[in-house]
């Protein structure tokens, strides 16, 4: 099974509460969404490679670590996993980004793929997926899936709110994925929606609801 790891840091916990809020309108959410994502990072990126470099500081020569190059790449699963990306690269500004676009069927509740864009570092790199809402866990596990048929060895998959269906169908389809969200609610509703949620992420990140 895959590593899960839920934080339980105050200010994600109290940020997640708000985009819960059905009152919280669509630019306030949007800009939830981006900071709970670049909090959530840190702990994502703990594991990077660092590499030595020499540089000179106002005093002396000396050698700092800086992260290694071209070593981290972001892959949103459109359209909502966009909400997050701009925190990431608050914090990581050199990655590169992907891109894999899914939709859910509407009466299967199965992803439908439509789109698949890869930076060229991705079998090299930690690549971070990137889903607002782990919900039945199709998705997830199609983005992973284009990942691993291009090569990527090193994915993480990073969400806000999970089902404890979608961690189980991840983890079985790709036990080597660890899985990092910032709450994990009670299931899946009769029309594959998480509850208590926070709706159709995407629909309240572009004001689309």
């Amino acid at each position: 099974m895959s590593k899960v790891m839920i934080f339980d840091h105050p200010m994600i916990q109290h940020k997640v509460g708000i985009i819960r809020d059905e009152n919280t309108d669509h630019k306030l959410f949007r800009e939830l969404i981006s900071e709970i994502g670049m909090f959530m990072a840190y702990e994502v990126t703990r594991d990077l490679p660092l590499e030595d470099v020499n540089v000179k500081t106002p005093i002396c020569e000396t050698t700092v670590k800086r992260v290694a190059g071209n070593s981290v790449a972001i892959i949103p699963i459109l359209r909502a996993g966009l909400g997050m990306v701009d925190g990431m690269l608050n914090l990581l500004p050199n990655a590169k980004v992907g891109h894999v676009g899914l939709y859910r069927d509407e009466e299967t509740a199965k992803p439908v793929s439509y789109y698949c864009k890869l930076p060229d570092n991705i079998t090299t790199a930690t690549c971070i997926v990137l889903d607002p809402m782990l919900a039945t866990g199709g998705s997830a596990v199609a983005a992973v899936d284009f990942l691993k048929e291009k090569g990527a060895k090193n994915i993480k998959f990073m969400c806000i709110i999970a089902a404890p269906e979608g961690i189980e169908t991840l983890s079985k389809a790709h036990p080597d994925v660890e899985i990092y969200c910032a709450a994990k609610d009670e299931g899946l509703n009769e029309r594959k929606y998480i509850v208590p949620g926070l709706g159709d992420a995407g629909d309240r990140i572009f004001g689309t609801k």
